[in-house]
């Protein structure tokens, strides 16, 4: 069974991953950073480009995640003129739950303390946002977060925080820049795939307003180091980059690990006051290089939706190109899908790429009747020949052309990164339109970037998120998709509508 101690760690008695989320135990040794290290040689990950960075935001779920994962990276960019802001959502103040000696107020006084001495040692001109949210409780309070990132990022854009932008270097980092503009701005977070919660949803939050504002985000493993291995599936070795340190870097990051003292040494003798990271974890922020995992901003305001021959030549002389009757990631993806529904018959459905009809085969047994519709005619056959008459099949070239009728449940399954941004927002004005009181939106998109698409799943999803039309009833999050379930405000559990809660 996963326990989850005051501290936000998801723990367990293995690490296992689950719907979004790592359980381990952080009292366990964890994987030596002597296997890091080999793997990490024997891998040729790309080296971190910083050129034209105006302006660094790091966000931190807890006072210490900025000196372990991203210290390296705040040093450099700071000494080479470029200002940095740091954001610290919670005072983490829960990382001794059973502490006989400290307060909690003991806590948030010193790890503040403590904060301070670091960025001094690798950035003493930083500015420093605390929120003060929850330890351990960002799950619930996500949307403050993401107010509070804003604020920071709006503030940033409008030069406010940026009076030292103007003493940038003639080249390299932040080369001919001066206050802060919207492509010059980085976003660093947690890894959102990190297993510690508190870090999940900092990861997701930065996901949702880099996409949303079209910013590059650096994401830095903390806990992964941990709990995985560097043969797991779950380790996004393909978007990876590493930042290579100094020696003088290397030593002002260890003394701004050093001032984290309340974290890497016992409080006292005392049962429930033993050190929150071990020896071997420790480690693991020693070595010489800093490692990120890397969205690029997608640039997609001016990017144009795929025009019609770009799928008629994707599907020329190929019957099953996605894989969706043989990949078992497909039809798991698929029965994720079909279990997330709220409820259990819908009178009218609409499915917008219904390709070549294997997810339609299976919507068309919860619905009285259902429209699917796709841009290019090869699928539409292939769909044809698997459903038949129990759905209606149109070749429409969404969200121009729109089929007739209202709808109590729409399905956009791997669609919306298709369209460029105006597209995008007029697809879901359409969407709305045609839904009923009671309607429900299924929204489910692969998350890792592809070159030719002029969006990305994470941006169709916050494009989503940004609608005061639509609340997310439910989200399934994992590395590989994003899945959510929408429907009028307010959203309403399927307890609550049964009467259950």
């Amino acid at each position: 069974m996963v326990s989850v101690g005051d501290a936000g760690r998801e723990v367990g008695p293995d690490a296992r991953r689950t719907a979004g989320h790592v359980a381990f135990d952080h009292r366990d040794p964890g994987t030596s950073e002597s296997e890091w290290a080999t793997a990490l040689g024997e891998r040729d990950l790309t080296p971190l480009d910083l050129d034209g960075v105006g302006h660094l935001v790091v966000l931190a779920a807890h006072p210490d995640d900025e000196t372990l994962g991203a210290a390296g990276l705040v040093g450099r960019v700071a000494a080479s003129g470029v200002p940095v802001t740091v954001v610290v959502a919670t005072d983490g103040d829960a990382s001794h739950p059973a502490s006989p000696t400290w307060t909690r107020d003991d806590l948030v006084r010193v790890r503040r303390a403590e904060l301070v001495a670091a960025l001094a040692a690798v950035a003493p001109r930083a500015a420093v946002h605390l929120l003060g949210l929850p330890d351990g409780g960002l799950r619930e309070a996500p949307d403050q977060l993401h107010r509070a990132l804003d604020a920071v990022l709006d503030a940033v854009l409008d030069g406010v925080l940026a009076a030292d932008a103007r003493a940038v270097p003639e080249s390299g980092v932040g080369a001919a820049l001066g206050a802060s503009t919207r492509d010059s701005v980085v976003l660093c977070a947690p890894w959102a795939g990190d297993g510690h919660r508190d870090h999940r949803v900092a990861g997701e939050v930065a996901r949702a307003v880099a996409t949303g504002r079209d910013l590059d985000l650096l994401e830095y493993p903390v806990w992964m180091w941990h709990w995985a291995a560097p043969s797991d599936h779950a380790v996004p070795w393909d978007r990876m980059e590493r930042l290579d340190l100094t020696p003088e870097e290397q030593a002002a990051k260890a003394a701004a690990l050093a001032a984290h003292r309340s974290q890497t040494a016992p409080l006292s003798a005392e049962p429930g006051d033993e050190a929150t990271l071990g020896q071997e974890m420790v480690r693991h922020f020693e070595r010489q290089t800093e490692v990120f995992v890397v969205t690029r901003a997608a640039r997609a305001s001016d990017a144009a939706t795929l025009p019609q021959s770009f799928f008629d030549d994707f599907y020329s002389g190929r019957s099953d190109p996605w894989g969706f009757e043989t990949r078992w990631y497909e039809e798991r993806k698929r029965a994720v899908t079909l279990a997330s529904l709220p409820r259990q018959r819908f009178t009218s459905g609409l499915e917008i790429g219904c390709s070549t009809g294997v997810l339609t085969a299976e919507l068309v047994g919860r619905c009285d009747a259902l429209v699917a519709v796709d841009i290019a005619a090869a699928p539409l056959e292939a769909a044809r020949d698997r459903v038949g008459d129990r759905a209606t099949f149109l070749q429409l070239a969404t969200p121009h052309e729109w089929p007739a009728g209202r709808f109590d449940l729409v399905v956009l399954s791997e669609v919306g990164y298709y369209y460029g941004s105006d597209d995008l927002d007029a697809l879901l004005d359409r969407v709305v339109g045609s839904l009923t009181a009671d309607g429900v939106v299924v929204a489910c998109h692969w998350r890792h970037p592809v070159a030719e698409y002029p969006s990305s799943g994470d941006a169709v999803h916050a494009a989503i998120a940004a609608r005061s039309d639509l609340a997310r009833l439910a989200r399934h999050d994992e590395a590989d998709f994003l899945l959510d379930v929408l429907v009028r405000p307010p959203a309403v559990s399927v307890a609550a509508r049964a009467g259950l809660a």
